[in-house]
């Protein structure tokens, strides 16, 4: 929709590229071709061939710009529109913003006491043949999350290892 772009906000720049990228793998460069994908308005892109083409594979035209034909011309009106910001804002540096926590630490308080031990047995089962530094630096992340999810996590480990 022209004037609405995307927030830079960090989970919703991983899942519009997660999300995409799961449907490339998974269906194939034409994945929005399929008719339950297919956007109601038509959408042109430059993408020939490939797994999951629905359609007459763009003709004989070309499917590149600039062309000598006036077919796929970029159409400045559809531009990103602009982000306002106060300074300059060329570039991100994300090795400036370290709040890696903050997020994942409200979900985690969201959750139910049911939920805290699900989630920690299921952890624990996907870490248990993982090496045990590996293990330890991880349950570290999970502390930073909060106390309680690392060491509800080592907590299950220990019981998985006693299992054994």
């Amino acid at each position: 929709m022209p004037g609405i772009s995307f927030s830079p906000d960090r989970m919703l720049q991983g899942r519009l590229f997660s999300y995409g990228d799961a449907h490339r793998y998974r269906l194939g460069v034409n994945h929005q071709q399929i008719p339950v994908n297919a956007p109601r308005c038509p959408f042109h892109n430059y993408h020939r061939d490939g797994a999951m083409r629905v359609d007459g594979n763009s003709g004989n035209g070309p499917t590149y710009e600039p062309n000598s034909f006036g077919v796929f011309q970029e159409q400045p009106d559809f531009s990103e529109p602009p982000l306002s910001v106060e300074g300059a804002a060329a570039h991100w540096d994300h090795r400036e913003d370290t709040d890696y926590f903050s997020q994942p630490r409200k979900l985690y308080e969201l959750l139910s006491d049911e939920e805290h031990q699900r989630m920690f047995a299921r952890i624990a089962g996907d870490m248990k043949d993982v090496p045990e530094f590996i293990q330890q630096r991880q349950i570290g992340l999970f502390s930073e999350v909060h106390p309680d999810y690392g060491a509800g996590v080592a907590a299950a480990l220990r019981a998985l290892k006693e299992a054994k």
